[in-house]
C-alpha cells in the first residue's frame, strides 16, 4: 500500500504521516453508500482514533455514514486520551507506556503533546511535549482554552498546564497541598460555567482479598488554573459506586454519570455547591442486569447535542478456555440509548443495539448528532456453534434517527496487531 512520511521531532521520537499503517481498516457495509458531504452540513469533520502510539485521521461524511482514512502521527507512547481546543485549531494528546489499571504494568514515559490541525485535518507537532508524573488516563481543556487538565489514575491526581496564546503547552500550574482526588481517577472536566471542575474517581472492586475502594465525584473550585477542594459526592460513602465518566446537558443543570462498576446510568442536578449529593434518577444499562458476569463494565457517556437523548456503552471482554484456546466468555457489548424528559431530566430506556465488536471503550457523536461511531478495542475469538470465529476490532458506524435511535450503517475492521484501539473522537475542523 502507498505510504508517505514526514519527519518531525516529538520528544525524541519521529512524528510520521502515513497511509495504510498498523491500524489500517477494511470496510463491511449494511447498505450501499449514499451521496453527501460533511461540508454541506456546516463544516468539515475528522475522526481520530488511536492504535497504540498511532493517532490516525479519517474524513467523516455524515450523510453517507462513511469514513476515509487519510494519515497518522506517532506519539511518544501509547495514546490515552485526546481533547480539542475550543478554537478547533489544536489537539492535546496524552500518552503513556504504563498499562491499563488491571495490567500492573508501570511505565516511566508519560507526556501531554500539542498538535496543530490544518483545514484538512492533518496534524503537525506544535511545541514541545510536556512530561507528566504518571499515567494520564484522561485530559480536557477548560472553556476559555487557557488550561489543560489531566486526570491520573494511579496515584489518583490532577495536573493543570497553562496553554499559551499560540496554543502550545506552557508550564504546570502549582496546586495547593491536600487536594482530594479520591481513588483511581478516570476523568476531569470543568463545568459549563468554568468556575468548577469535577474529577471522576472510579474506585476499585474488591479483589484478591483486598477490600473495595470507594468511588466518588470530587468537586473543586477552579480559578486561574488553580483547584481547591469543594465537595465530594459519594452515595453510600462510595461503596457500590464506581463512576467512570460524566457529561453535561447542553441547556439544563443536569449531569449524566456512567457508573462503570455497577453498570448504571445516574443523573445528578447541578446546584450552588456543585452537585446534588444523591442521584435524582438511576437506570440499569444492561439488558440482563440479573446476570453477574466478570468484566461486565459500563462505558463512556455522551449527551446528544440537542439534549433529548443520552448514549452509553456496555463492555465485556473476559475469556474462557475452549478446545485449547481462549475465547469470549459472554456478556453485553452494546450501545444503550435513553430519551431525556425535557422537564425533569429523567432518562427512559429507548434501545439496546449491538456494536458488532468487543469492548467499545470510546465512541463519538458528530456535532450535528446524526452519526455515531463506536470503537472496539480488540479482536477476540468467539464460539459460533461448534466452531470459532474471530471478531476483529473496528469502527462501527451508526445513523442517528430523529427519535434518537441508532441504525447500523457499516463497520470498518481494524487490524490492531498486538495493540489496542484505545481512543476515538470526532471533531470539527478549523476553517482555512
Amino acid at each position: 500500500m502507498d505510504r508517505r512520511t514526514f519527519a518531525g521531532v516529538l520528544a525524541g521520537t519521529t512524528a510520521m504521516t502515513m497511509l495504510g499503517c498498523a491500524g489500517r481498516t477494511k470496510e463491511s457495509e449494511a447498505e450501499p453508500k449514499s451521496a453527501g458531504t460533511a461540508a454541506s452540513q456546516g463544516g468539515r469533520l475528522a475522526l481520530y482514533r488511536s492504535v497504540g502510539e498511532e493517532l490516525a485521521q479519517f474524513d467523516v461524511e455524515v450523510p453517507a455514514g462513511t469514513l476515509a482514512e487519510r494519515g497518522a502521527v506517532l506519539l511518544p507512547a501509547n495514546i490515552q486520551y485526546v481533547w480539542q481546543h475550543p478554537s478547533r485549531q489544536y489537539l492535546y494528546v496524552t500518552s503513556s507506556d504504563s498499562g491499563p489499571g488491571a495490567s500492573g504494568v508501570i511505565g516511566a514515559n508519560h507526556h501531554i503533546s500539542a498538535f496543530r490541525i490544518d483545514a484538512a485535518g492533518a496534524l503537525q507537532p506544535h511545541g514541545k511535549p510536556q512530561p507528566l508524573s504518571s499515567r494520564p488516563i484522561h485530559n480536557s481543556v477548560d472553556a476559555t482554552g487557557s488550561y489543560s487538565l489531566v486526570a491520573h489514575n494511579n496515584p489518583s491526581g490532577i495536573a493543570v498546564h497553562r496553554i499559551n496564546r499560540d496554543g502550545t503547552l506552557g508550564e504546570q500550574v502549582k496546586q495547593p497541598a491536600g487536594l482530594d482526588a479520591g481513588i483511581f481517577g478516570h476523568q476531569v472536566l470543568t463545568t459549563p460555567s468554568n468556575r468548577m471542575a469535577i474529577f471522576v474517581a472510579r474506585g476499585n472492586n474488591a479483589a484478591g482479598g483486598k477490600p473495595e475502594d470507594p468511588g466518588a465525584l470530587k468537586l473543586f473550585n477552579f480559578k486561574d488554573g488553580v483547584l481547591t477542594n469543594l465537595a465530594s459526592v459519594a452515595p453510600g460513602k462510595g461503596y457500590g459506586f464506581g463512576p467512570r465518566h460524566l457529561d453535561f446537558h447542553p441547556t439544563q443543570p443536569w449531569v449524566y454519570v456512567s457508573v462503570e462498576r455497577q453498570n448504571k446510568l445516574q443523573m445528578y442536578r447541578m446546584q450552588a455547591d456543585g452537585l446534588s449529593r444523591e442521584p435524582a434518577f438511576t437506570r440499569d444499562l444492561l439488558v440482563e442486569p440479573q446476570y453477574k458476569r466478570p468484566r461486565q463494565l459500563g462505558g463512556p457517556v455522551h449527551v446528544h447535542p440537542n439534549g433529548r437523548f443520552v448514549y452509553l456503552t456496555n463492555r465485556a471482554d473476559y475469556t474462557v478456555p475452549y478446545e485449547g484456546r481462549r475465547v469470549f466468555g459472554g456478556g453485553e457489548n452494546n450501545i444503550v440509548v435513553f430519551s431525556i424528559n425535557q422537564t425533569t431530566g429523567e432518562p427512559t430506556l429507548l434501545q439496546h443495539i449491538e456494536t458488532r465488536g468487543i469492548h467499545v471503550r470510546t465512541f463519538a457523536l458528530d456535532p450535528s448528532g446524526r452519526m455515531l461511531v463506536a470503537a472496539s478495542i480488540m479482536a477476540l475469538p468467539v464460539r459460533e456453534g461448534a466452531g470459532v470465529r474471530t471478531v476483529p476490532a473496528g469502527l462501527s458506524v451508526f445513523r442517528v434517527g430523529a427519535d434518537g435511535k441508532l441504525d447500523f450503517a457499516r463497520k470498518y475492521d481494524v487490524d490492531t496487531g498486538k495493540k489496542t484501539q484505545f481512543w476515538s473522537g470526532i471533531f470539527p475542523l478549523p476553517t482555512a
